[in-house]
């Protein structure tokens, strides 16, 4: 996916949706509804926020799998997936540090109390789950992608990753039945616990990239088993979120994955669609039972509405898209999807120097309101294009040159075959 050159249209509709997903959190974030008439009744029956965050997830649990799958390489795509993400997380935490003054500052103060856990837990990626709080705020949903991550990397070894509907039906048949009851922060219940749970994170996910680095398959099923059952231990007990909305995340994800095999004929049509449908019962019906009372602040929606439509409404924007993939997108929405994972990172930040500057001069009238909205999306594509070009396309070209250098100097095996189907195929594109 590049800005300068269309994607395919196979591609294209993923980086649309993508655009749209981050567009749709960075308004939410930047309260675009309170700006226009009647728009504050919005929030009460689709959380704007919610419902780009799940886009996201059902774009990554359609493409993230069969990256792997393509390539059959483990270390090469856990080599790709850091230099995708920490560069680019790394400069938009020290572009808040340098620019914005400490009383006017995204990053949370947590960050500051405490430097060393805040940095080993926000690095390793599992902050939201490990009780410690994201150094910028968007930042937790990569926790869950990185356990994502983790997940389709034991199943790939274990050679279960064409189970993806059972699993799927898993998350979600928990969702409905226990999501209730499982423990919030059972593990974290203060900061000494908490302290040893990130000592204990960093060690396992150390040894198991040590593991999966050696390319040795006897290693790399080790490594990525430990990987798999940190996560589950991690989802099961310690999860920040309610436990509905953490198993549900986990069945959506796996659900993109089931439209991806049906797409590429690696599942029946009828299964598949027989999933996916029970997948989004499941989201819409724990709304309704579950997102009531305390819950509320633990999903930051303002009611069982909120919830349930946004989830609904982010599934019919990613089957319209599905349905016209083969469509040529507006070349400006699939250029924002390139830049997305940017502008995701860099909108609250920018949020808070556009505060910072405006203090003591606030723009009043729709006119003031009408000119702040524009300036704030202008100044948003700009440093996310700015940041896509200066961090994450160097860095992605920097990992492809490490995985590169790795299988030269420590040649992996042969890969196994996977038994993945020959219409698995992936369009080619980075991912």
């Amino acid at each position: 996916m590049t800005l300068n050159s269309p994607a395919p249209s196979r591609l294209g509709w993923l980086d649309a949706l993508r655009g749209l997903a981050a567009l749709a959190v960075a308004m939410h974030h930047f309260g675009l509804l309170d700006k226009i008439p009647h728009g504050a009744l919005v929030p009460r029956y689709l959380d704007l926020g919610f419902f780009g965050v799940m886009l996201f997830f059902l774009v990554s649990g359609y493409i993230i799998p069969a990256s792997l799958e393509r390539h059959g390489n483990v270390r090469a795509f856990w080599t790709g997936r850091f230099f995708r993400i920490h560069p680019a997380v790394a400069a938009a935490v020290a572009g808040c540090l340098l620019v914005l003054p400490r009383d006017a500052t995204s990053i949370q103060g947590f960050s500051f109390d405490h430097p060393l856990l805040s940095s080993t837990a926000n690095a390793l990626m599992l902050q939201d789950l490990t009780g410690v709080p994201s150094t910028i705020g968007v930042l937790w949903s990569l926790t869950y992608e990185m356990v994502f991550y983790y997940f389709v990397t034991a199943l790939f070894v274990l050679g279960w990753h064409r189970r993806s509907a059972p699993i799927a039906l898993g998350f979600a048949a928990v969702a409905l039945l226990l999501g209730a009851w499982l423990p919030i922060g059972a593990v974290t219940v203060d900061l000494a616990s908490t302290r040893h749970l990130v000592a204990a994170c960093a060690v396992l996910v150390v040894t198991a990239m040590a593991c999966l680095a050696t390319a040795r398959p006897d290693l790399t099923r080790w490594g990525a088993l430990l990987l798999g059952g940190l996560g589950l231990a991690l989802v099961t007990l310690n999860s920040r979120a309610t436990g509905f909305e953490t198993m549900l995340i986990f069945a959506t994800m796996f659900a993109g994955t089931v439209l991806h095999r049906l797409e590429h004929g690696g599942i029946d049509r009828l299964p598949a669609l027989l999933c996916c449908a029970f997948v989004i019962v499941c989201g819409v019906t724990v709304g309704y039972l579950y997102d009531q009372g305390t819950a509320l602040w633990h999903t930051w929606t303002e009611s069982w509405m909120a919830f349930s439509f946004a989830y609904l409404a982010a599934w019919a924007v990613f089957a319209a898209g599905l349905l016209l993939r083969r469509r040529r997108f507006p070349r400006w929405l699939s250029g924002l999807g390139t830049i997305s994972f940017s502008v995701y990172l860099l909108h609250g930040p920018l949020m808070f120097f556009i505060g910072w500057k405006l203090r003591g001069h606030p723009l009043a009238g729709w006119q003031g309101q009408t000119a702040l909205t524009v300036g704030y999306l202008a100044a948003l594509v700009v440093l996310g294009y700015l940041s896509y070009r200066l961090v994450e396309v160097p860095f992605q070209r920097l990992g492809r040159k490490v995985a590169r250098a790795l299988d030269r100097r420590f040649p992996p095996p042969a890969p196994a075959h996977q038994g993945r189907h020959p219409a698995e195929a992936v369009p080619t594109g980075r991912t």
